[in-house]
């Protein structure tokens, strides 16, 4: 009998190793939260900000990952463990169902444990769960399509159909880097076996369904004047403009483990060559993305990462067929140098050790600090780096606030140069009593200035000089230093302005940066 048949419910094994493997990330992640972790991420407190300002879209992304946070505040409140829990379940969701997947096709016992297991030690899905953003469940959406679309495959029920256009409506309006996967799914319609299906009436019911709930973030963007596209391009030419081809594919090895390249390359091959030709339209997907990216020219290679369980689910397949033959030791073999590899690469993804000693670890194995933007590095990578000094930042303008006398902070607000920097002065100001902090930078540009009737303006960063063209008076009055933050985010200064020389409403419009 062939080993890789599907298989039957009488075995609860592997169900229960696929739970086991999905449960461990769930608490990996947890307890890092609570025990290991540097601090909050720049983004995070974005995103608390926006949760704050729910919309139908923002500048930088759709709100569905928004919404989700604001629930999840309003359950479990504010901590690291409470930003960090849906994350985490998210990723534990992708490793489950990555083994659900290669089950599905026919995998074995042995292919649903190694697409498990791929998943679950690839770095970049390890560093995605273990911040709070819309990516961790970009992975959800990509693998819950594949798995949706094995199904169609295996049985044309109309219900499949119906699922996956709402998978893909909620994917959209978590993250508009599905269109790719959108993409690579109406090309996969076009060739055997899914073909047939164009002659029902099901797909174009299941687009329109994914355009039906995508529509209020297009809406949001038509009245907005389509900030969201004007932020792409500003990205692509701006702080990702030294991304190139080459270093977009060498990072789909270093992403994913470069131990698992084979195996995910010989899923690809099982897709569009091999015996897993019947399900080719997850291999299409993957091409279709891939070179949608590619033509891009400045792609983050992180872009793609959401595509890889489907494929870890179909090499573990082809690698499962490759060694039925081989000494019983290959695939413990196989499995635990994958387990050993997640491990000694987890510490660049996910902040697992004291900063000392991972400047060593990375020091060790010469790896050097990096990044995707055009920004320069210290000690730390950037993921790190922007988990630090923000407290630190808060604490240098708290100190500033207090020298100001009583009649000023009643018409105080706070400028800062970027999100981060605003939110995460908003987030720990609370119990300091600062006034709001805002900023040019995306969505904080549509929020406004808060206060019109503002006097008084502390500034964090830039340059006197500049700041002296919209105030008559700029003193600065403090540092804000930090070891391990980004080198722009150390030695900032702190300057409280005076006497504007325009109305705050006209120099409002001047701050608008979206990138």
């Amino acid at each position: 009998m062939n080993r890789t048949a599907e298989p039957t419910s009488a075995d609860p094994w592997r169900p229960n190793a696929l739970l086991s493997l999905g449960f461990f990330k769930f608490a990996f992640h947890i307890a890092v939260a609570a025990f290991g972790a540097y601090g909050y991420f720049r983004d995070e407190f974005y995103y608390l900000a926006c949760s704050e300002h729910l919309d139908w879209g923002y500048v930088d992304h759709p709100p569905f990952s928004i919404a989700l946070l604001a629930i999840n505040r309003a359950i479990l409140g504010d901590s690291l463990v409470a930003l960090r829990f849906l994350p985490a379940l998210a990723g534990a969701l992708t490793v489950y169902l990555a083994g659900v997947t290669a089950r599905e096709m026919g995998g074995g016992r042995f292919a649903q444990i190694l697409a498990a297991l791929a998943t679950l030690c690839a770095p970049i899905l390890l560093g995605m769960n273990s911040i709070y953003s819309m990516n961790s469940f970009e992975f959800l959406v990509w693998i819950s399509s594949a798995l949706l679309l094995i199904k169609i495959v295996k049985s044309p029920a109309p219900r499949f159909w119906i699922l996956l256009g709402v998978v893909l409506g909620i994917g959209l309006m978590n993250k508009v880097g599905v269109l790719w996967l959108c993409s690579g799914i109406a090309v996969s319609m076009a060739v055997p076996p899914l073909r047939a299906h164009l002659k029902t009436r099901w797909p174009w019911i299941a687009a329109g369904l994914a355009l039906l709930i995508f529509s209020p973030f297009i809406l949001w963007n038509i009245a907005h004047d389509f900030p969201h596209a004007e932020f792409i391009r500003n990205a692509t030419s701006g702080k990702y403009s030294s991304l190139t081809p080459i270093r977009f594919l060498a990072d789909q090895v270093l992403l994913q483990n470069p131990l698992s390249f084979p195996l995910w390359l010989g899923g690809l091959w099982h897709f569009l060559f091999g015996r897993g030709r019947n399900h080719r339209a997850l291999g299409i997907v993957y091409a279709t993305a891939l070179a949608v990216l590619l033509i891009n020219q400045h792609s983050k290679g992180e872009y793609l990462a959401p595509a890889y369980p489907m494929l870890f689910a179909g090499g573990a397949i082809w690698a499962e067929s490759a060694l039925r033959h081989a000494a019983r030791l290959w695939k413990p073999a196989l499995a635990v140098a994958l387990a050993v590899s997640g491990i000694l690469l987890a510490p660049f993804a996910v902040p697992v050790l004291p900063v000392e000693r991972y400047i060593a670890y990375a020091r060790m194995l010469g790896v050097a600090p990096a990044t995707a933007e055009t920004k320069e590095l210290s000690e730390l990578p950037q993921f790190f780096a922007d988990m630090h000094g923000w407290e630190e930042l808060t604490e240098a303008v708290a100190s500033v606030y207090a020298t100001l006398p009583a009649e000023d902070k009643k018409d105080c607000i706070i400028y800062a140069q970027n999100y981060g920097e605003a939110a995460s002065i908003n987030f720990f100001g609370r119990k300091l009593g600062l006034p709001p902090a805002v900023t040019g930078h995306n969505t904080y540009h549509l929020w406004g200035p808060g206060r019109d009737s503002a006097r008084v303006v502390i500034i964090v960063g830039g340059d006197r000089e500049d700041h002296l063209r919209g105030f008559e008076e700029v003193e600065e009055i403090a540092r804000s230093r930090c070891r391990y933050c980004m080198p722009y985010e150390n030695n900032l200064p702190i300057y409280v302005a005076r006497t504007f020389r325009r109305p705050l409403a006209e120099l409002w419009p001047l701050t608008k940066h979206y990138e």
